[in-house]
């Protein structure tokens, strides 16, 4: 199993952005030296959840900054980009870093209205505007010589892309799967996926659902191992010590973190009256700590990532920096997990029984 370190830094107060800025690139460069496999990136706007905002612009810096580990994105929302200026930009970032790019997309936020109103972008439309964008930026990088596209949302006239990107035919994409229905989707194209945070029983049951798909759709054994492998689920982590210190500390910034996240969500809801509508149940996962969070000494935490191992799922997208944890506090806690929790992973045979 693969480990990452999620960046998701949050900055309450807009005069700190630059000195946040700061002690995520600090972190970036740790995160290469102590061997993590993939730096990933998210996207959010207006709200100091995410402090870097822009995933595309900071993941060309990281480029720069880095040379072994590879970056991804978790997600790009593509609703509320331009599919050619997304195409270049990519193509771009995967020249800049050598082919290291792992392309990312979701149609955007499924929960902050307020993301899609400040870019002029009706939340309706983020599913049909991610759906035509993704045959457009995918035709961009493989298309010879330029081509015309008329859909609902763009009439493009195309030329050749330029700079054609580093990676043949493109760079690696993985899709978002939020719900039951999107990652059985995915199952039956035989793609790999990027799972938000969910409990493990619940994350082995999707997969599960995920590979009947793949095989109705007739993949064969081997392919569907390497798109499992190549796919990655998510979750939170805190390395301490001892378990009581652990809890001590990232108990409260996980909370915090979650009412923060929430917080301008359910000031436009107050005051506008508006939400996003939602086709399937929110997972209570994401704001339980039991479910979400990995915390506790070197050994516990081992014990935990077990538990998520014996899912199967080939990577673990996890977030070191949450909320207000303190940037030495996420330091030592990244530092920790790669010297004395991973010397203490073996491989693991499931033990998980699926729960309906």
């Amino acid at each position: 199993m693969r480990f990452s370190n999620f960046l998701f830094p949050e900055s309450r107060d807009a005069n700190q952005d630059g000195a946040v800025l700061d002690q995520v690139m600090e972190e970036v460069r740790l995160t290469e030296r102590l061997g993590y496999d993939t730096i990933w990136l998210c996207e959010h706007h207006f709200d100091g959840n995410c402090a870097y905002v822009d995933p595309i612009s900071f993941a060309a810096a990281l480029a720069m900054a880095t040379t072994r580990i590879r970056i991804g994105f978790a997600v790009a929302q593509v609703s509320l980009h331009h599919p050619i200026r997304l195409a270049e930009q990519f193509s771009l970032i995967d020249h800049l870093s050598k082919g290291r790019l792992i392309v990312g997309l979701g149609r955007g936020t499924a929960h902050n209205i307020y993301e899609y109103q400040g870019y002029g972008i009706d939340a309706a439309e983020a599913q049909p505007r991610f759906e035509e964008a993704i045959g457009i930026i995918t035709r961009a990088w493989t298309s010879e010589h330029g081509f015309h596209h008329q859909g609902r949302f763009w009439n493009l006239n195309v030329p050749v892309l330029r700079p054609r990107p580093y990676t043949r035919p493109h760079p690696f994409t993985i899709q978002a799967a939020s719900g039951e229905t999107s990652l059985a989707e995915l199952g039956r194209q035989g793609k790999p996926f990027l799972m938000n945070v969910q409990s493990n029983q619940t994350t082995l049951r999707r997969i599960a659902a995920w590979r009947a798909a793949a095989r109705s759709a007739g993949h064969a054994e081997p392919a569907i191992a390497a798109a499992l492998d190549a796919s990655w689920a998510w979750r939170n982590v805190f390395v301490a010590e001892t378990d009581a210190e652990a809890e001590r500390i990232a108990i409260p910034a996980f909370t915090a973190m979650q009412d923060h996240r929430a917080a301008m969500r359910n000031r436009v809801e107050r005051e506008q009256g508006l939400t996003i509508s939602r086709t399937e149940a929110e997972p209570v996962a994401r704001v339980d700590p039991r479910h979400a969070l990995l915390c506790g000494s070197p050994a516990t935490v081992a014990e935990q990532l077990a538990a998520v191992a014996a899912t199967g799922i080939g990577g673990v997208i996890l977030t070191f920096r949450m909320g207000p944890l303190s940037h030495e506090h996420a330091m030592d806690s990244l530092t920790r997990f790669m010297h004395q929790v991973v010397p203490l992973t073996q491989p693991y045979t499931p033990a998980l029984q699926v729960v309906a």
